[in-house]
């Protein structure tokens, strides 16, 4: 196959046309240092390596951009780079950043759960939920819960008194506190026992 042309289009990618036909698109920095000009041959196979080249650039590129901006589990990463990658290319991107010492599951894990726990106010049973969902391995979730989790009868008791001490004192807004924390995450042996504490004091 002949390379008839090559075209600039948008998101920094190059049209080939093969042939006279347009055929793929290729990020322009990967056909930049790969050499290949209008009017060189290029076969079935030096065409699919030039392919595998130009998403494993953009899956770096992508992961780079994303990093700068906030930390991310390694799942977390890798589907979001698959929405414009292949998915191998996606995961080998998030290896290199792994490899390169930008990112690290645990320590992300770490402060996601202390994000979690403390700012937000989640139950370990929320927290749980959350962690998993980014794609933290389990028995590193639990390790990090089990060692950073604050009592959850004290949590409970500030983030009543912050927030929902004054409407304990009818039926309506006790249903509607207590709904409230069992959605933050928290037991409801827990929420019954603070929550009657701040009843029967008036406080």
């Amino acid at each position: 196959m002949e390379i008839t042309a090559i075209e600039p289009r948008r998101h920094r990618l190059s049209q080939l046309y093969l042939d006279g036909e347009a055929a793929v698109r290729v990020d322009t920095e990967t056909l930049i240092k790969t050499g290949w000009k209008p009017g060189m041959e290029i076969t079935d196979e030096e065409l699919h390596a030039l392919l595998e080249a130009s998403e494993e650039r953009r899956a770096r590129e992508k992961a780079l951009y994303l990093l700068e901006y906030r930390s991310h589990s390694k799942k977390e990463l890798a589907d979001k780079i698959s929405r414009t990658t292949s998915r191998e290319a996606a995961e080998a991107a998030v290896e290199k950043m792994e490899e390169l010492g930008l990112m690290n599951d645990e320590s992300y894990a770490r402060q996601l759960a202390s994000s979690l726990l403390e700012r937000k106010g989640y139950g370990v049973r929320r927290a749980r939920q959350e962690l998993l969902h980014k794609g933290i391995d389990r028995e590193l979730v639990e390790e990090i819960l089990l060692e950073t989790a604050p009592d959850p009868e004290e949590k409970l008791r500030e983030i009543v008194e912050r927030k929902y001490q004054r409407q304990l004192q009818d039926e309506k807004g006790y249903r509607r506190t207590v709904a409230a924390l069992q959605r933050l995450g928290y037991g409801w042996e827990d929420i019954k026992s603070v929550v009657e504490e701040f009843r029967e004091t008036g406080e």
